[in-house]
């Protein structure tokens, strides 16, 4: 082989070599149809069709939904009752709440788990697994193997195995009692700890994961009024957590939780408004969206009502929380999610049933573009890598 043909196949090589692996391009929202909000009440709907899974890609522009299945869900909760493994081949998906079925028009306590495959055509539950009481947030650490289940109805933690498609029961972890409230575990980047919010006694506790093994460290921090939603970081150096507060009409705050402190502690707190109920860290870590219901949640005489949420961005400057931008959002919105390239983010509308899209490029904008959904949007999630 001649020089010059020798070093363009060099070069080609060497460009295979560190072309980055494409992230993940799924959206999935899981969409409760029990439950509509009734002049600030959340109402039981008489006959309602099947809670539903939304599948949506974000390869192309426009995204596009590219499948829906009937798979149990509820917006009782932090909006992270789905996650989707690093592959995306899965799905996991919590029930807190059924219909009674002696009567429809209440619904009960549920312990369910839905374990979804993505990659069938369609996507189809292959496992249903029994969890704790009202389970709710769950998660699945980046390595793929491991997910653990926070239940708001027993103050434990649901620990499963995941190996391929089987997802396997591996024990609970008991962080308080049953007035705890367990809401949502989530997991370091490195897999080896998590973090569980404790509306009911307003903690949040530390757990330690070595393999398979998971163990309450005793370690609870304190932020702000009933710890709700919470998100760790790509880098692994901090988390954010929404303290949804009491529901009176007050403001209420985002804290951020330095990781790399020994033992972690709560280092910043700013208020963002009535009931931040969704949040999460971009995937840079540069940035926090925090979806605040903004009383749009409460009876239209009341004092504390205002006919629309807000997206509130904080700016995360070393370990301080700063305001950079809000924009206003639907009634009743739940989750949020961030494209894996940043540049877009998404929030669920529980009453108008859609997906609202914001663009980030050169800051906060909506695009205009709504994705409908069969259901309310009670949690968003990609794929975490």
């Amino acid at each position: 082989m001649n020089p010059l043909r020798l070093a363009t196949v060099v070069a080609l090589l060497v460009v295979l070599v560190i072309v980055p692996v494409a992230h993940g391009q799924l959206l999935l929202s899981t969409n409760d149809n029990k439950v509509t909000l009734v002049n600030g009440v959340a109402t039981t709907v008489k006959s309602p069709p099947p809670d539903t899974l939304t599948v949506i890609d974000l390869k192309s522009w426009p995204p596009k939904v590219v499948a829906e299945v009937d798979v149990p869900g509820s917006v009782v909760g932090p909006p992270f009752s789905v996650a989707v493994t690093p592959d995306e081949s899965l799905a996991l998906v919590t029930a807190n709440e059924t219909l009674d079925p002696g009567d429809p028009t209440k619904r009960i306590p549920n312990n369910t788990m839905s374990v979804v495959d993505l990659k069938a055509t369609p996507p189809k539950i292959i496992a249903t697994l029994e969890t704790g009481k009202n389970p709710a947030g769950v998660s699945i650490t980046r390595q793929g193997t491991l997910a653990l289940v926070a239940n708001r109805g027993d103050g434990t933690v649901s620990v499963f195995t995941i190996q391929g498609k089987t997802v396997t029961p591996a024990g609970k972890v008991t962080i308080g009692d049953e007035k705890a409230g367990a809401c949502h575990a989530t997991i370091s980047p490195d897999g080896k700890l998590a973090l569980v919010t404790r509306d009911g006694d307003e903690r949040i506790s530390v757990l330690s994961i070595d393999g398979t093994k998971v163990e309450y460290t005793k370690r609870d921090v304190s932020a702000g009024l009933r710890p709700y939603g919470i998100d760790i970081a790509s880098t692994g150096a901090f988390a954010a957590v929404a303290n949804i507060g009491r529901g009176g009409g007050d403001a209420d705050t985002v804290s951020l939780i330095d990781l790399k402190a020994k033992p972690p502690r709560v280092v910043s707190t700013v208020t963002v408004g009535q009931t931040p109920e969704g949040i999460k860290i971009s995937p840079d870590g540069s940035i926090v969206a925090v979806v605040v219901m903004n009383g749009s949640n409460k009876p239209k005489d009341s004092p504390f009502f205002n006919d629309a949420g807000k997206l509130v961005l904080l700016r995360v400057s070393g370990m301080d929380l700063s305001r950079m931008a809000e924009a206003p959002i639907g009634h009743w919105s739940q989750g949020a999610a961030f494209s894996p390239d940043g540049k877009h983010l998404f929030v669920g509308n529980m009453v108008e049933k859609d997906i609202q899209v914001f663009s980030l490029d050169g800051g906060l904008r909506d695009s205009g573009m709504r994705i409908a959904i069969k259901g309310g949007p009670a949690a968003l999630r990609t794929a975490d890598k």
